[in-house]
């Protein structure tokens, strides 16, 4: 190639000031709405004491989001394709703080959980419109660059979530952690309003709409998260409920999959997934999503069910995996400079595996000298995959099918987040009672070692010098012998628990092991 034809080259790969302003601006809405779903796990209690709110409608505050969110997705590409990008982000920007204020005034349950499902609607469209956004408006070779600002926006969300969300519940309030979306919503508003040109347009394309498409998807991904939200608490199939919901789920995505595979122009183009590259990459995003968002489930439930980590603590915990997802993010695009897609990608999924497989083996003191690298290692390999799975996906697509690209791949990954979020917490239940059974039966008081145990505790509990579990304020008001065995049945459930979360963690690496396998068929270009 001559110089004047590199230069021509590089002359239109330049990207101006209101491009960057868009693309960036769209990162922040993506970061907004992917901290909300975390935001509220560790202020849920405050939240529902402070409403008057049972357990089962507080964990309506996060369901109702993820409900709104799943099925708004989908629907962005359609969207834009009637209003326009720029309106699209107005209106979805706009909607979000007004009911992320809504959220924070809400004086009762019935109120909040409405202003949750509302901003999670509207909240939707700003992670595929980051995506297409990134796609679209970037050249090529800044793809990289843009997908390392994606992951960012995603990655680091997951670890600034429950971080925020418990430091401003122990400092101020719950309700600071709904005004925290409000100033850089204003911001994303103005970078919207001066980055983005508005388009024409088409009401007319509405009366062509897939409705039927819309109805299906709507019924049939509600019922699934309902289903997998609340499976554990209704004890899965033996509810009627969880059943009727399991069937609605499966009847309309069939029908949904027969509508969109049938029409010309349907909601999603989901003949994408038989594109080589895409489909795989698809699939492995579905994983990637069901073992990312289980494993932010279990990380802070394991440091307080183990440890009694308070809220803040368990945010101070995850600050390490925040910030090396944010430096990863940027290191990346320099790493795809000299290796393929592929091997970045084959890298980030052995990382994540290795960083699930270093908890197998959980013990009492497996707190910050174990997780707490774990979960470096697991960062190391998110920001990889992120960023280079993006990236090898939409390689080969034409920019007409980007929006339906951009709103199936974000789809795959959050519905497989939250099935990884049902069975790894269906995981850690089922197995620590198997552990516990197991261990029950192999050390009973009747053994002579237990027993020379059970004395020692009693004679160090007469003394009062051993509490080390609490189980009462008062020691005289119990018999001894009561407290030794109560004190060794704690220390079963105990070890049952870390025998079940290292159960869950390995099973997440093996399923990362497999995407490694996946990562070896990808072509290096589509």
């Amino acid at each position: 190639m001559t110089k004047s034809a590199i230069d021509q080259v590089a002359a239109n790969e330049k990207v101006s000031l209101r491009t960057w302003v868009a693309v960036l601006g769209s990162v922040i809405g993506c970061f907004m709405a992917g901290m909300n779903v975390h935001v509220t796990n560790a202020s849920l209690p405050d939240v529902r004491g402070s409403l008057g709110a049972t357990f089962e409608e507080g964990s309506w505050i996060s369901t109702a989001y993820l409900v709104a969110e799943i099925i708004v997705i989908p629907m962005t590409g359609w969207l834009v394709s009637i209003f326009g990008m720029r309106r699209v982000l107005m209106v979805g920007t706009a909607g979000f703080v007004l009911f992320s204020i809504a959220c924070s005034l809400a004086p009762n349950i019935q109120m909040m959980i409405m202003a949750r499902a509302l901003q999670g609607a509207f909240g939707g469209v700003l992670i595929p419109l980051s995506f297409q956004l990134i796609v679209t408006a970037l050249p090529a070779s800044k793809h990289p660059l843009g997908m390392a600002l994606f992951a960012v926006a995603n990655n680091v969300a997951q670890a600034a979530g429950p971080s925020l969300g418990g430091w401003l519940t122990d400092a101020y309030s719950w309700r600071w952690i709904f005004y925290l979306q409000v100033p850089p919503g204003l911001l994303l508003l103005a970078a919207i309003a001066w980055s983005v040109r508005p388009e024409k347009v088409k009401l007319d394309q509405l009366k062509y709409g897939d409705w039927w498409g819309i109805a299906s998807m709507a019924v049939g991904l509600s019922a699934l998260q309902i289903m997998l939200e609340e499976g554990g608490r209704y004890d899965w199939f033996e509810s009627s409920f969880i059943v009727q919901c399991a069937v609605v789920a499966a009847a309309s995505l069939a029908l949904f999959t027969y509508l969109q595979l049938k029409r010309e122009q349907p909601l999603l183009n989901l003949r994408l997934l038989g594109r080589y590259n895409f489909g795989i990459a698809s699939l492995m995003q579905f994983s990637f999503g069901a073992v990312v968002f289980g494993v932010v489930f279990l990380v802070p439930n394991y440091f307080a069910e183990i440890h009694g980590y308070n809220a803040r603590q368990i945010g101070l915990m995850m600050i390490p995996y925040g910030v090396i997802q944010f430096a990863m993010s940027f290191a990346t695009p320099y790493l795809m400079r000299r290796m393929s897609a592929r091997v970045v990608i084959i890298m980030g999924f052995a990382f994540t595996a290795l960083g699930c497989l270093m908890n197998i083996s959980l013990n009492v003191n497996a707190a910050e000298n174990v997780i707490i690298p774990s979960l470096i290692i697991r960062g190391i390999g998110q920001s990889l995959v992120v960023v280079a799975l993006g990236v090898m996906a939409i390689q080969g697509l034409e920019k007409s099918q980007v929006g339906s690209a951009s709103g199936l791949f974000s789809m795959v990954r959050n519905v497989g987040g939250a099935i990884g979020i049902a069975i790894s917490g269906q995981l850690v239940v089922q197995r620590s009672k198997v552990h516990e059974q197991h261990i029950g039966e192999s050390v009973t008081p009747f053994q002579a070692n237990v027993q020379d145990g059970l004395q020692e505790w009693m004679m160090l509990l007469s003394q009062k010098n051993l509490n080390p579990l609490q189980l009462w304020d008062d020691l005289d008001t119990v018999d001894l012998s009561q407290q030794a065995l109560a004190m060794l049945n704690q220390i079963i459930q105990r070890e049952a628990l870390l025998m079940a979360y290292s159960d869950t963690f390995y099973l997440a690496g093996v399923a990362m092991l497999l995407c490694v396998l996946a990562g070896f068929a990808l072509k290096k270009s589509a």
